[in-house]
């Protein structure tokens, strides 16, 4: 507060309190200077004269009083040695001081102390005089100060009377200048922040408008330097987010929340601003605001190299006070903001992310929002897709149906139904579900579409995988039968063969019988070999294993069929990759696999009467560590009764007599002795197509 120089001299207003004009005479100019003046310095001087002539009073002193701490300190006088800079607090006064100081403010009204050096020794020796008037300064109820006017005599009769519009002047300037000063505040005020919330609408950086705060903010308080702390609630710490200081800030400081010697920390937790008492050598103050949201700490304000004059201290926190309020709210505001962008951002991600066709339209049937499967599927953008009509991109079907909805006002329950959508492109279980608004009002409606091609897919895949599982099964059960009876069978057959190479030998049988021994013995001789074949299926027969190339088998193969397709118009088309990977075989089986295999895919094709082509195809998988190979035929293609029971033994489509139904049984067997599998079905295109799959062996390609 500014303050008249100690011991001042003043030129008098008047011609001095006359006897028919008193106090209230004296006052109307002290008000007309109030009425013109801007500067409560301005005025100060001529209210203390006024209250010297008025009471007849040689000097006067005035306390303004702290409502933080209850203390009275001294911000302007006249007449006095010096200007106290100690305050008139409860611990520095004796109890019978106190307690006159206190009843006098209690009672608002003036109190005339007759023996200062005895009553009130700490006010005596601030004014030098044997006696004082003590005005308390009162509005409404509320406290503002007290006005001390010192007296080398008792003052006469009626003094305490004449005092009342000396009390009422001082309160009109002290009250008309807080209003002014908080104008003036707020003014400036208004002004950085506004300029604060600009650089935050520009840019939605609370880094980039902290630091323009924090400029602003040095320039209106005058300080070396002025930091803005926040509070990372999860990391417990405080972070420099900005400062009028680049090289401050560009430390990347932080200190902990509880660090009981940071100002920062300790201000954080309390409830308003505070002076930090300087160091003993030095003429500034530190002050730290807190920064307080509606639930929670958000930071701090410092401002450092703070000069605080005597009695300025009120009215330095009040704006200070004033300052962290308006950018707390700003910084909470902002960080809601965050929270809600984020929050948006988090939903919009997962809104995208659902694999169903999700959009959500208003009651006039117009798009509002559409996740990326949706707007993918259309064929458009979903910024394209905003406020276009729902019905342009789906089919009839769903149309009308979404619009009986529309028409009978929502049911407020979830539809379900599976429409077929040409528009959509697919199946789909289609769910529709009202939008409501935060009254609970039907707003629209939000459309779900899953589509089942992909459940469809997945429950054919599964259903193949369970035959093939069926199948092997099945098939393993029977090859174990199959050996078992394969094995009864090979001995009397050897012994038979044995016997029968014997008799031929030494011609032991009339000559008349060698034809019907020789057909014996091939008859024999071909039970024998159905029997090997059968073990061979079974997976009874050991492997000879040798790294070769699967080209050179399915080439030695198609070399061996050559004539008879040539014969039955049969064209054999041959696509070898070249770079295919050995593989650990033993060829002589393998061999015989594929040509069980072409000389089906032959009897397929000359079947039809018509001649055909068979299609040989090698290639390496997709995993790099299998080889396909691929016999596909012109043929009519394989039943689908026929499907399921193509490997069994001795089960064939072809009429009796010309089949053994052992050939494809045969190169199941071998392939799933190689670790591989088989797999039959009929092209898209029409005929059989096999497809056998191998492991590779590691190493170099063929």
């Amino acid at each position: 507060m500014p303050r008249e120089p100690r011991n001042s001299r003043l030129t008098p207003l008047h011609g001095g309190r006359d006897a028919e004009g008193g106090a209230a005479e004296a006052a109307a100019p002290v008000l007309s200077l109030l009425a013109r003046t801007e500067r409560i310095i301005d005025v100060l001087p001529q209210l203390h004269q006024f209250a010297t002539e008025a009471t007849g009073g040689t000097c006067s002193l005035l306390f303004e009083h702290n409502p933080r701490n209850g203390a009275l300190q001294a911000t302007s006088g006249f007449g006095v040695d010096e200007l106290p800079t100690d305050p008139l607090a409860a611990d520095t006064l004796d109890d019978q001081e106190g307690t006159l100081i206190h009843d006098t403010f209690a009672r608002a009204t003036p109190t005339l102390v007759t023996d200062s050096a005895r009553q009130t020794p700490a006010l005596a020796a601030r004014l030098g005089t044997a006696s004082a008037l003590l005005l308390p300064l009162a509005r409404s109820g509320e406290r503002i100060g007290l006005l001390a006017i010192g007296f080398s005599q008792p003052p006469a009769a009626g003094t305490i009377q004449d005092a009342a519009e000396v009390g009422d002047a001082f309160v009109v300037a002290l009250e008309l200048y807080r209003l002014r000063q908080s104008e003036d505040l707020q003014r400036d005020l208004r002004g950085l922040l506004s300029e604060f919330a600009d650089s935050l609408a520009a840019t939605l950086n609370l880094a980039a408008g902290l630091d323009i705060f924090c400029h602003g903010a040095n320039t209106l308080f005058g300080a070396d330097r002025t930091a803005v702390w926040i509070h990372d609630r999860r990391a417990r710490h405080l972070v420099l987010r900005a400062s009028s200081d680049p090289e401050h800030v560009a430390r990347d400081v932080r200190v902990g929340a509880d660090d009981p010697l940071s100002p920062a920390a300790l201000a954080m937790r309390r409830a308003r601003a505070e002076i930090v008492t300087p160091q003993a050598d030095s003429v500034t103050s530190t002050v730290t605001v807190p920064l307080r949201g509606t639930r929670r700490a958000l930071g701090t304000i410092v401002f450092e190299g703070v000069r605080v004059e005597p009695g300025g201290e009120l009215a330095l926190l009040d704006r200070a006070d004033e300052l962290g309020r308006q950018l707390s709210s700003a910084i909470e505001n902002m960080q809601l903001l965050d929270d809600v962008m984020r929050s948006r951002r988090e939903l919009e991600n997962t809104f995208d992310s659902i694999a169903d066709l999700v959009a959500v339209s208003d009651r006039r049937g117009r798009i509002v929002h559409a996740n990326h499967a949706f707007a993918s599927r259309v064929g458009s953008s979903r910024d394209q897709l905003i406020d276009r009509p729902l019905a342009d991109y789906i089919g009839a079907d769903l149309r009308a149906w979404v619009a009986a909805r529309e028409q009978n006002g929502g049911s407020g329950l979830p539809a379900t139904r599976e429409i077929s959508d040409p528009a959509l492109k697919g199946n789909f279980v289609v769910t529709i579900t009202d939008l409501l608004n935060h009254e609970r009002e039907r707003a629209g409606s939000v459309i779900v579409a899953r589509d089942l091609t992909p459940q469809v897919q997945l429950e054919t895949e599964r259903e193949e995988l369970r035959k093939r599982l069926t199948q092997s099964e099945k098939l393993a059960a029977l090859g174990q039968f199959v050996a078992g009876i394969a094995h009864e069978l090979n001995n009397p057959l050897q012994g038979v063969l044995g016997h029968l190479e014997l008799l031929r030998t030494t011609g032991a049988f009339p000559k008349h019988l060698r034809r019907e021994v020789q057909t014996i013995y091939r008859e024999a001789d071909r039970a024998a070999k159905i029997v090997r074949n059968l073990l061979v299926f079974a997976g009874s027969r050991r492997l000879a294993r040798r790294r070769v190339s699967l080209n050179s088998i399915v080439q030695k193969v198609v070399s061996l069929r050559a004539p008879a397709c040539r014969a039955a118009n049969i064209e054999v088309v041959r696509h070898y990759d070249d770079n295919l990977p050995r593989v650990q075989i033993d060829p002589l089986l393998l061999h015989q696999a594929f040509l069980n295999i072409v000389m089906n895919a032959e009897q397929a094709v000359s079947a039809t009467g018509r001649g055909g082509q068979i299609e040989i195809t090698t290639s390496v998988a997709r995993s790099g560590d299998r080889i396909v190979a691929t016999v596909r035929d012109t043929g009519n293609g394989i039943p689908a009764d026929a499907l399921s029971r193509i490997f069994e033994p001795f089960y064939t489509t072809k009429e009796v007599g010309k089949g053994t139904g052992l050939g494809l049984a045969i190169a199941y067997g071998i392939v799933q002795e190689h670790g591989g599998h088989i797999v039959a079905g009929n092209h898209p295109n029409g005929g059989a197509l096999f497809t056998v799959e191998l492991p590779a062996a590691p190493g170099r390609r063929a």
